[in-house]
């Protein structure tokens, strides 16, 4: 029986070059699983999944390089913070339904 893997061991890994390889995203997070497989689906010319499909929550991909970008965001302010906030609770989001 294979050894479940804790969530601190389902790690996102990119790997990048400086060379013109396309970037390899390896991943168990469900959220972004998603957003690759709708992507690879949409653009297959530019992104393709290239495990096994061995484990069902596990994927990686090949994507071009100039496709994947990361933003470093700034900290809000507790003002912007306070106010983000409040309009999420007057739309109702983040609370619990009961079922």
């Amino acid at each position: 029986m294979p050894s479940r893997l804790t969530k601190y061991e389902k790690e996102t890994v990119l790997l990048y070059n400086q060379s013109r390889d396309p970037v390899i995203i390896s991943t168990y997070d469900p959220g972004l699983r998603r957003r690759l497989r709708e992507y690879a689906a949409r653009y297959p010319e530019l992104c393709r999944r290239v495990d096994k499909q061995k484990y069902p929550d596990y994927a990686e991909y090949e994507i071009q390089k100039d496709r994947v970008s990361i933003r470093l965001l700034p900290p809000m302010s507790e003002e912007k913070r306070k106010a983000a906030s409040e309009k999420a609770k007057a739309a109702g989001l983040g609370t619990k339904v009961n079922t």
